[in-house]
């Protein structure tokens, strides 16, 4: 039986007679009747011992998370998909840049991949684990729904009352939280999951409400109709409401009325994983407010097609209850405004005055809202955007006459009227690197004649922004590319041939005869990349993050390890086991032996060194202390650019 919701992060309340419609988990939370801050958060992605330090940064009475939290305990493995866990591993902050590179190597089969992730002594995918056992505490009040990837039989859990957190509570449509703090009284409503349309009436492995299966969590009509239900009953005219959810009401025009439905004063959602958090109102960014019913009326339309592709299976399933929570869903559909004809209808003023945030994922920037005798302040911080880049771009040439080239901008960055992407944008790329679409909308009238970006992400040469001009220009255009493909291959040949030993350097000795003790001659040199680990009075130093703002050259070789090893004079044939055995202690924080081969005459034979490579700095530091001899070699910087591109 699940303790009393008071005391409790069971988001279900205790059981009723039957025919009876279940309480309101509801309670108020008194934090500051002065003044108080509340930090708000997306996507913290499992990293949970990180809120502690968030909070205190920004001396925060509570945190408002809009979804990701890491819902993922240790039997969830077995239960997410091989997509699903990739894109977890991917993202996950708890799991280093090169660790992460050799888990989602190309030769891993994805049974290896899951062997990897269960074999770890600490948890790669999410705290949780360690939050639930108490390891892990929360400094201060944490008011979350849950997001995309979570597990939804963790979830079931804290419904059920098994899992009990002290101050985490799971906001969703069944539970409601009231914050008292500076002379305000927020009332906290959450909807959780992905919007996905076609799966408003999948519930997939959940139970009730609640919808979810293989790592993933989705919103789903009865969920709508559910938290419809809840703000009707709680409702007071002395509180300010938030809607948080994890689906965004400026991108959903389904969401959109859902905080008509509930009468939200202000939106908190997450979701689209901008490098900055976005402030807005539908007022400040539509034409009119025919533009808002447009956006409303085409959600409309989107669902009622569903519906009436489902409406027979559905109704033939459904409870008493689920049906009036489905009435209330299909009245979220309906609620479109009328046109304005004498204004000043309650939905007129909504528009206006509801105030929405969308936000960064919690690595890269947050809001604060700052509470003090009724007035809330905001404040937006993220990393911001990175235009150093651009100084090293390559001027344009001068267009023809009659035509402007001052006009256009660099490819990829936001054009009139083009959707390419931005520097702002949400990408799949390092923090801070800018982005560049594949298209680009040229300004009206006027050829493009801004410098496009060739592959390996730094401008073309002069003359390359006159695009389609003549097939000459073409073919230079082509040459120029190669050109500069060539001098980058070169540059990382002289790289590795500076790293390399001599052709028949073993032990010091000429020929290849293996020395009978191991350790005699062998040398362990740290892969001293620029912005990497160097030695420094013997000690090794952390890589740095600065890269000056250039673009970042691509190579076909994959990104170095920066706590890598080389390790040369080895005697062959060896075994990756023997190396490991080399270092004593310090093998438990190897990652990876890489042993290159050579092929003479068509037979394959080891060379005389190999790469060792570790999972963090710590234990590369262990491994160096191990065996004396120490070298730093100088490798050329496009590995320590490149390895920047892989998060």
């Amino acid at each position: 039986m699940p303790g009393p919701a008071s005391t409790s992060s069971n988001t279900r309340p205790s059981s009723t007679m039957p025919g009876q419609r279940p309480a309101i988990n509801t309670q108020t939370k008194v934090l500051d009747t002065v003044q108080g801050r509340l930090l708000c958060i997306a996507d913290i992605r499992g990293n949970l011992a990180h809120l502690n330090t968030l909070a205190a940064e920004a001396n925060a009475k509570a945190i408002i998370h809009t979804g990701d939290f890491g819902f993922i305990d240790a039997a969830s493995l077995d239960r997410i998909s091989d997509r699903t866990l990739r894109h977890l591993i991917m993202y996950s902050p708890l799991i280093t840049m090169p660790h992460r590179n050799r888990i989602l190597a190309p030769e891993n089969t994805t049974s290896a991949i899951r062997e990897m992730i269960a074999a770890s002594t600490t948890p790669l995918l999410s705290d949780f684990p360690r939050l639930l056992s108490g390891e892990i505490k929360l400094s201060v009040p944490v008011y979350t729904v849950y997001g995309a990837c979570e597990d939804v039989a963790v979830l079931e859990r804290f419904r059920a009352g098994q899992y009990n957190i002290e101050n985490l509570h799971v906001i969703d449509e069944a539970t409601t939280r009231c914050i008292d703090i500076g002379g305000v009284k927020f009332r906290l409503l959450g909807l959780g999951g992905a919007f996905v349309p076609h799966k408003l009436f999948d519930n997939g492995d959940g139970q009730a409400t609640i919808a979810g299966g293989q790592g993933t969590m989705w919103t789903t009509a009865l969920q709508v109709g559910e938290l419809v239900d809840t703000a009707q009953r709680v409702y007071d005219v002395t509180e300010t409401r938030i809607l948080v959810s994890h689906a965004s009401p400026g991108r959903e025009g389904l969401m959109a009325q859902l905080a008509l439905a509930v009468k939200a004063d202000l939106t908190i959602s997450a979701g689209l994983h901008f490098r900055y958090p976005t402030s807005y109102n539908e007022f400040s960014v539509q034409s009119d407010f025919e533009g808002f019913r447009t956006k409303l009326l085409s959600s409309k339309e989107n669902f009622e097609k569903i519906w009436d592709a489902v409406k027979s299976q559905v109704e033939a399933v459904l409870d008493d209850n689920q049906k009036l929570l489905l009435e209330k869903a299909l009245s979220v559909v309906e609620r479109v405004p009328p046109p304005v004809a004498g204004g000043g209808s309650a939905d007129e003023n909504a528009w206006k005055n509801c105030w929405n945030w969308n936000l960064t994922d919690a690595a890269f920037g947050q809001l604060v809202l700052d509470i003090k005798e009724g007035r809330v302040n905001a404040e937006m911080r993220s990393q911001g955007f990175n235009y150093a880049y651009r100084r090293q771009a390559t001027p344009t040439t001068p267009g023809p006459a009659g035509q402007d080239s001052g006009l256009a901008l660099p490819t990829g960055q936001n054009q009139p009227g083009g959707g390419s992407v931005g520097p702002g944008s949400a990408v799949p790329t390092k923090p801070g690197t800018p982005a560049y679409s594949k298209s680009t909308t040229p300004a009206p009238n006027a050829k493009p004649t801004s410098p496009s970006i060739s592959k390996s992400g730094t401008p073309a040469p002069v003359g390359e922004s006159e695009l389609g001009s003549t097939d000459k220009d073409k073919d230079a255009m082509k040459k120029e590319k190669k050109k500069q493909k060539d001098k980058e291959k070169k540059a990382e040949r002289a790289a590795e041939r500076a790293s390399m030993p001599q052709n028949g350097e073993v032990n010091g000795q000429e020929g290849g005869k293996k020395d009978k003790k191991f350790n005699e001659g062998v040398r362990v040199d740290t892969m001293g990349v620029e912005g990497t680990s160097t030695v420094e009075d013997g000690l090794a130093v952390s890589p740095s993050a600065e890269t000056g703002g250039g673009h970042t050259p691509t190579s076909r070789r994959g990104p170095r390890n920066p706590w890598t090893l080389f390790v040369k004079h080895l005697p062959v044939p060896v075994t990756e086991e023997e190396i490991k055995d080399f270092f004593g202690e310090a093998r438990n924080g190897i990652i990876h032996v890489k042993i290159p081969q050579s092929y003479q005459g068509g037979a394959k034979s080891q060379r005389h060194f190999a790469y060792v490579e570790f999972g963090d700095e710590e234990a590369m530091k262990a491994g160096l202390a191990k065996k004396a001899e120490v070298r730093v070699h100088s490798i050329s910087s496009l590995f320590s650019l490149n390895m920047f591109r892989l998060i």
